[in-house]
This record gives structure tokens, C-alpha cells and sequence, in this order.
């Protein structure tokens, strides 16, 4: 089958990019507690337990939040949608300087979770606005690809800020950045039809397949589709994988190879970098497939396959010789994370009508955050009982396998959900 051709004009292109910008910024305001953790821990005497409880409500305030803004953006749109999730992110963000405890950190994280909750409907609300199926994983991967970047930066930038000038500093400044991103958004951001700058060859392009107005589906009817429960198990699955990277790599290094704050930066670039080489790189292979005549299920499952078995190698992690050798382990997990997941978050666009979807993401972060939740508690009580991130990589190492497993017994024919169910 001949390759596609693709039209003249790159303003979708353009919005990916601002929505890469968005995740880089989330990630920098999501991951500065955690950089700091070890120095905070021992300057503040938090427990274990107590950081974990951190993690569990910044979860559990984002699961809910996520639901909510899954109907929100489904009736106000990617533009105001988005708008909304940066101005309360950035309030929450900025709070944590008015407290020194696990406890008054968590009246923070809740505000902070709720707008980064918000972000990533609204980002697959735009995508699904700006971009043909063929191209939807490609551009999921890319802007997903922020969060390694912001995770790269984070631990480059922060521990200087903080050296420097007082950790509340590092809050306030790497805050105020998404005041910038939101006037560019604001600015710049519309639908394909109304962007002055779009091309009429590049919106037939975006709008060649037919699209829905907005329309909320009943819960009961979500509920009752198993194309919906493919989305919540994996989620379920696979998220608190990637949270338990986001909340404890600085303190495994810390406390496996004895890394001080301002040394966090070279291993945890190296982790992200690879990271990232994921994200792009399993979205642009089901992409690639598709344009070669694939079915979609096929193409998406097949990448799927493959991330999974580059996560297998974590589960020897915790007793890696050397620094090195473990800033690999992890990082091929957080690569096979990053790739698979851009195709599973893709399942909603291919399977639900365009504008309907967002309800179904916003229940599939609902379940993420729960697996999350558990995740964190089971993390915080291995690592104040046994001392040891064994049993945590071990989970870590094969729940892609089984969150591919679920997804496929759900929906072995990858089959869109036919307009009379969703009525």
C-alpha cells in the first residue's frame, strides 16, 4: 500500500509543540518535591510514611480531578479546558513555600493535582482536534515526550535553585514559567477551522475523518462498554509504574548509591533521555505500521509487545553492581513505559467518536490514580519494613505484559464502539 502524502502546512505541528511545552512545565512543578525530597526528609524529619501519604493525595486528588475534567473538556473544549488546568496547577505549586510538613505539603499537592489532572484530557481533546488517526500516536508520543524533558530538567535546575537561594525559591520560579505558556496558549490556540493560519489542504487533511460534536456519554452506558474497560485496566496497570518513577528515583539513588541533591542531574537526565527515545519511539512505530496498511489494533498491540519487553530487565534493578548499570534498567523501563503508553492513551481516539471521548479518559485516570494509590501505599510500607526496592521492581517489570494481556481479552478486534451504543 502507498505511504500516505502529507499536506503543506504544519500548524497542528505547532500546537503539539505547545502542548510538549505544557507537559515539560507540569513534569518541572510535578517533580520538585521529590528532588528536594532527601534534603527536606532530613531537614524537616519526614518519615517514609509520610511521603508516601504525600503521594497517595496528590493521586487520589488527581483520579477525581481527572473524571471531572474529562466532562469538563468534552463541554468547554482543549482551549478554555486547558487554560483552567494551568491557573490551578500553578496556585498549587506555588502554596507548597507556606509549609514545612508532609502534612501542610498535601494542602498544596491537592491544588496542584487537580489542574495537572486537567492537562492531559485537555491535551488529548486537542490532539484529537488537530490530528487524523494516523498521525494521533506520533503526536500523543511527542507532547508526551514533555514529561522526560521536564524530568531532565527538573534535577538540573532545581537543586541550583535551591542552593542558591532556599528551596521555596525553586517553587516560586519554576512557577511562574506556566504564566507564560498560558498567555501563548491563550494567543495561539484555536480549533482547525477557526485558525486563521491553517491551510485549506492541511484542515482537510486534520479533517478528513468525520467528527462529532462534543457530547458527553451517560456513565451507565460507559460503564456497560468493554472498550472502556480496556482503557481503565490498562491504566490501572500501568500508571503506578510511572508514578513510583516520578515520586522515588532521587531517594533510590540516594539511598542504593548514596547521590547527593546537587549530583541527582546525570543519572536522572540519562533516565529520561531514554525515556523519551520511548515515548517517540512507540508512537511512531504503531503511526508507521498504520501508514503501511496495518490494522489499527494490530499496529497498537504490536508496539504495545514490544515496550513491554523492554521493561522486563527492571526486576534486576535493585541489586544492580553499579550506578550505571541501574540508571539503564531503569531507563529502558521508563522508555517501554513512555512508548506503551502512548498507545494505550491513543485508545480512546480510535475507539470513541471524536469529542466523545473525554469522559472515557477522564475514567481511565480515575483507575490510573487508583492503581497509583495502592502503589504508593505498598511502596511506602516495603521501603519502611524491608529497606528495599526489590519487590517494588519486580511489580514494575511485568505489568506491561499483563496490562497488554487485559487490554486484549477486552478488545480482542480493537473494534470502534458502534454510534448506537453510546446514544
Amino acid at each position: 500500500m502507498t505511504a500516505e502524502r502529507r499536506p503543506r502546512g504544519n500548524v497542528r505541528w505547532v500546537i503539539c509543540g505547545l502542548l510538549f511545552a505544557a507537559v515539560v512545565l507540569s513534569y518541572v512543578d510535578r517533580l520538585v518535591l521529590p528532588v528536594l525530597k532527601p534534603s527536606l526528609q532530613a531537614q524537616y524529619g519526614w518519615s517514609e510514611q509520610g511521603y508516601a501519604n504525600l503521594a497517595i493525595w496528590f493521586q487520589g486528588a488527581y483520579g477525581l480531578a481527572y473524571v471531572l475534567f474529562g466532562r469538563l473538556v468534552d463541554r468547554v473544549g482543549a482551549r478554555i479546558g486547558y487554560a483552567l488546568a494551568v491557573t490551578l496547577w500553578t496556585i498549587g505549586h506555588v502554596a507548597h513555600v507556606l509549609f514545612t510538613s508532609t502534612l501542610g505539603m498535601a494542602f498544596a499537592r491537592v491544588p496542584l493535582a487537580i489542574g495537572e489532572a486537567g492537562a492531559f484530557p485537555a491535551a488529548l481533546a486537542a490532539t484529537g482536534e488537530w490530528f487524523p488517526k494516523s498521525e494521533r500516536a506520533l503526536a500523543i508520543g511527542i507532547f508526551n515526550a514533555g514529561s522526560n524533558v521536564g524530568a531532565i530538567v527538573t534535577p538540573l535546575v532545581v537543586p541550583v535553585i535551591a542552593v542558591t537561594f532556599g528551596w521555596r525559591m525553586a517553587f516560586i520560579a519554576t512557577g511562574a514559567l506556566t504564566i507564560l505558556w498560558l498567555i501563548a496558549w491563550l494567543g495561539f490556540y484555536r480549533r482547525p477551522r477557526d485558525h486563521a493560519a491553517v491551510s485549506a489542504e492541511e484542515r482537510a487533511w486534520i479533517e478528513r475523518e468525520p467528527a462529532e460534536r462534543a457530547r458527553p456519554i451517560a456513565w451507565r452506558k460507559l460503564l456497560g462498554l468493554r472498550q472502556t474497560w480496556a482503557y481503565m485496566l490498562g491504566r490501572f496497570l500501568i500508571d503506578p509504574v510511572w508514578w513510583t518513577f516520578l515520586f522515588w528515583l532521587p531517594d533510590f539513588f540516594n539511598r542504593q548509591y548514596h547521590v547527593k541533591m546537587l549530583d541527582f542531574g546525570p543519572p536522572l537526565v540519562a533516565v529520561y533521555l531514554l525515556a523519551d527515545v520511548g515515548s517517540i519511539g512507540g508512537g511512531w512505530l504503531s503511526s508507521r505500521l498504520l501508514s503501511r496498511g496495518w490494522q489499527t489494533g494490530r499496529a497498537r498491540k504490536t508496539a504495545m509487545f514490544a515496550c513491554a519487553l523492554f521493561a522486563l530487565p527492571i526486576a534486576f534493578a535493585a541489586h544492580a553492581p553499579t550506578l550505571w548499570t541501574a540508571v539503564l534498567l531503569i531507563g529502558l523501563a521508563c522508555a517501554a513505559h513512555q512508548g506503551f503508553s502512548a498507545n494505550v492513551y491513543a485508545l480512546p481516539g480510535d475507539l470513541f467518536p471524536r469529542g466523545r471521548a473525554g469522559s472515557v479518559i477522564g475514567l481511565g485516570g480515575l483507575t490510573g490514580a487508583l492503581g497509583g494509590m495502592i502503589m504508593a501505599k505498598f511502596a511506602g510500607t516495603i521501603l519502611a519494613t524491608l529497606g528495599s526496592y526489590q519487590p517494588i521492581f519486580l511489580v514494575a517489570s511485568c505489568a506491561y505484559l499483563v496490562a497488554l494481556g487485559v487490554i486484549h481479552l477486552l478488545a480482542p478486534r480493537y473494534a470502534p464502539v458502534a454510534p448506537e451504543q453510546i446514544a
